[in-house]
């Protein structure tokens, strides 16, 4: 080999080394370039500084990890750490790595039907949340992250456009999820995964955080995996008190958990300062759907009769804002049937809440309204007025279906509507005979609809002597005993006797009493009784020589119960006081 092919050959190396460089200089710009790219995109969603390095290296070590609150799907709220989103996918994605937590650790179990509710929705088939599962590895063949810094609240809204479900299904749960974890502020950002666009009413979601909330829609904006460090998925259904009837007719909760304290925190109390002469009603006016065809006759006769000022309000004229303010100082809330009627939750304590019906729609089938005013706190007067006379109502056979046209049904299926007085119980939401009634026109009549308002303003509350409603409890009674003795071989007596609960000393209650349990052992009957007194004798159906078990409870203000005092065991087996003898109560019903 000649000198000059050897320099040629180190020539070529040495190039080639040189290119060698020069490619991994250029990938390792890209690389940093692509990074400061993803900040950017970091840093346009939040004003939070991110250290995208230290960002990237915890999710690729440590992965996705979740903690979950909650036994059931339908109850349940989940906690991400790095839980990220692939917008071309449209799924969530848990990146797995030997560092992750998954609890509940549910396995395949999280698939029926889902780990848990995106909306205040009960177990809805369009509201479940799931995820996917990769292996952090997968990262190095995926699309480089953005994230988000914010602490995020993930949620589904199940209607942005009706005022109702806004306020019962989003807003009050978003409010009162927030409330439960520190991290989820006012700085904290709300992502909406169910794919509405904005709606009519997107600022009222505005408010519970300075951050711009971000749709589903947006998200794709961001790149291709966009990644949240830290994230509450789901919202809590403590403050929902009305179901809709997808499983079963709707009607109020089974078991309500809300008062109207809380509902009533956010809105500004209104106190009525003035004279009675300052008071007025506040009547909605619709203009496409659900007319009052006589509205400026029932105007004049409510001033006439009642002496009120009346002002009507129209969401499709007005801002929702001047319509708070206005429903704010209002006396007397009129409307149709209607989302509009959720502004009741802004009314002052005492004033009136008064929901029209159209014809063959029975009110106590549809309580949305009067199971919001009857919430213990609320202080509302709520009553319903129904159109009774068919000829006061104009249908629209020919509208579309979920407008309440009938004209696409059989000819039998018409006719049977069309002479039915009353919408039977029905499951929601498509039934066409409800659609048909439920949008008809209605001619008021004035003297029943007159001399409805005028019982109602005889038995509301005064409204300068409203006060929030307690709810105070009483706790368990002291010292409780039993003393029994045997008259004759028939005959015996048991007395018992017990101490006030020891808050009932510091508090201001109307009305106090006791309820005293007496189950002979070995039986499934109790005797219940209402005391007034702190001791009491019984004979009535007492028996010589038995054993009874005797529980004791107070109760404030006919309605709020306090716990059972430990269960005592009575002997009548001649004189003698047992205040020791201890055993778990029976599961008894008080209702």
């Amino acid at each position: 080999m000649n000198f000059g092919t050897l320099l040629n050959g180190l020539l070529v190396s040495v190039v080639a080394a040189l290119l060698w460089k020069c490619s991994k200089l250029s990938e390792q710009a890209f690389l940093l370039e692509e990074e400061l790219h993803m900040v950017q995109r970091s840093q346009e969603l939040s004003q939070a500084r991110i250290d995208y390095h230290v960002a990237l290296q915890a999710l690729q070590e440590q992965g996705t990890r979740m903690v979950c609150t909650g036994k059931m799907h339908t109850d349940r709220i989940c906690r991400f750490d790095y839980l990220c989103y692939s917008s071309e996918a449209e799924e969530f994605v848990f990146f797995q790595s030997n560092f992750s937590t998954m609890l509940p650790n549910l396995g395949s179990r999280r698939f029926q039907p889902a780990l848990l509710d995106l909306s205040s929705v009960e177990d809805h088939n369009t509201q479940y949340f799931n995820f996917l599962e990769l292996p952090v590895a997968a990262l190095k063949f995926m699309p480089k992250p953005v994230f988000v810094p914010d602490a995020t609240l993930i949620l589904n809204r199940f209607n942005p456009d009706n005022l109702m479900h806004i306020f019962h299904d989003d807003l009050l749960p978003a409010f009162y999820t927030m409330k439960q974890y520190s991290d989820l502020d006012g700085e904290a950002r709300l992502v909406f995964m169910e794919g509405w666009g904005e709606g009519p009413y997107f600022d009222l979601y505005r408010l519970l955080s300075s951050k711009q909330p971000l749709l589903k829609e947006h998200l794709k904006n961001f790149g291709k995996l966009m990644c949240f460090t830290k994230s509450y998925v789901g919202l809590s259904k403590m403050t929902t008190w009305y179901q809709y009837g997808f499983v079963q007719p709707q009607g109020p909760k089974a078991n309500v958990l809300v008062s109207g304290n809380e509902i009533r925190q956010g809105t500004v109390e209104n106190e009525n300062k003035g004279e009675a002469n300052d008071q007025y009603v506040v009547i909605f006016s619709r203009s496409t759907t659900r007319l009052i065809l006589n509205e400026a006759e029932v105007v004049m006769a409510i001033v006439q009769e009642l002496q009120m000022r009346v002002v009507t309000v129209s969401l499709e004229e007005q801002s929702f804002p001047s319509i708070i303010q206005v429903i704010r100082g209002a006396s007397i809330l009129v409307s149709m049937h209607g989302a509009q009627l959720i502004t009741s939750l802004f009314l002052p304590r005492g004033a009136v809440v008064v929901e029209l019906f159209p014809f063959a729609v029975n009110p106590e089938h549809y309580t949305p309204y009067k199971t919001l005013a009857s919430l213990p706190g609320m202080d509302l007067h709520y009553i319903s007025w129904r159109n009774t006379k068919e000829e006061n109502t104009v249908t629209y056979p020919d509208r579309p279906w979920e407008q309440g046209g009938i004209i696409h049904l059989e000819k039998e299926d018409q006719k049977k509507i069309l002479k039915s007085k009353e919408v039977p119980r029905h499951l929601c939401c498509r039934n066409p005979e409800w659609l048909f009634r439920i949008y008809q026109d209605t001619l008021v009549d004035i003297p029943s609809f007159i001399e409805l308002l005028k019982e109602a303003m005889k038995t509301k509350l005064n409204l300068r002597k409203v006060k929030a409603t307690s709810t105070v409890h009483p706790g368990r009674v002291r010292e409780a005993q039993c003393q029994t003795s045997v008259q004759t071989t028939k005959e015996a007596k048991l007395s018992v006797s017990w101490q006030i609960p020891w808050n009932l000393k510091y508090l201001k209650v109307r009305e106090v009493k006791y309820e005293v349990w007496i189950q002979e052992q070995g039986e499934n009957t109790y005797m219940p009784y209402i005391l007034p007194q702190q001791n009491y004798t019984f004979s009535e159906n007492i028996k010589p020589f038995t054993t009874y078990l005797v529980w004791v409870r107070c109760i404030f203000n006919k309605n709020l119960l306090g716990p059972f005092a430990d269960v005592l065991t009575c002997r009548t087996y001649g004189r003698g006081l047992f205040a020791g003898d201890t055993f778990k109560a029976p599961q008894i019903c008080t209702e």
